[in-house]
């Protein structure tokens, strides 16, 4: 299991239950809670260092096309983030708040293109009974369309395939099985996202107190510093 990193470690865990609805908020949704107030500073990009935490493992995962890939090519040669969620997560601190966060922080880099084409988002269904590449397509919408900025969403072949990768990673979850004990699906977890280093190596584990684009975008750029040294 991976080691979780100080922010990690020092934040509340939040249990996000798989329930059906859609993630994405609509308009008539209530508003998503405002970012967590940061009890900290931050301090200035590049002048502090984010430790390697593990290297990033691989798995089989199938893209929104169906088309079969591993996730390694996928986790370097860029600055990722990545994140595991379902599609019909309707929880407002759970996959809609990281969802909100990702597009807000998203804006931010885009208007920096330079460091927008060195980044890339990753998120991984939970689900991949219920998130099929079809559904993935949907959800995704035009956002895996644009060239202005990468973000992948992938799911699984099937439940058993996608657990060694969530033990990979040390993502926490709850396990429904059949009768027959087999896995059938995630019924919650804990809100974590992975800031990978474009080597493939986990530099930080971001839980809800942490989870604020403010501190993404400064170790975003603090990464962007170290690789141009």
């Amino acid at each position: 299991m991976v080691a979780l990193s100080v922010r990690a470690a020092a934040a509340g865990a939040l249990l996000c239950g798989a329930l059906a609805l859609p993630c994405a908020l609509a308009a008539d949704d209530p508003p998503r809670p405002a970012a967590p107030r940061i009890e900290f500073t931050p301090p200035a990009p590049g002048s502090y260092v984010l430790h390697r935490i593990q290297r990033a493992p691989d798995g089989a995962l199938l893209g929104s096309d169906a088309k079969l890939r591993a996730l390694a090519p996928l986790v370097t040669g860029k600055i990722t983030l990545l994140s595991f969620f379902y599609t019909y997560c309707s929880d407002p601190w759970g996959c809609p708040y990281a969802y909100a966060t990702l597009m807000g922080l998203r804006e931010t880099l885009l208007r920096d293109p330079a460091l927008a084409q060195r980044v890339r988002f990753v998120n991984i269904s939970f689900d991949p009974t219920h998130d099929t590449p079809l559904q993935l397509r949907g959800y995704a919408g035009a956002l895996e369309r644009d060239a202005r900025f990468e973000w992948r969403f992938l799911t699984a072949a099937s439940l058993r395939t996608l657990l060694p990768l969530l033990d990979g990673f040390g993502q926490d979850v709850s396990i429904e099985s059949d009768a027959g004990g087999r896995p059938t699906r995630t019924r919650n977890h804990t809100l974590k996202m992975f800031l990978i280093d474009a080597q493939g190596d986990v530099r930080e584990i971001y839980a809800l107190d942490f989870l604020h684009p403010q501190v993404m975008l400064g170790d975003i750029r603090t990464l962007a510093i170290e690789a141009r040294h």
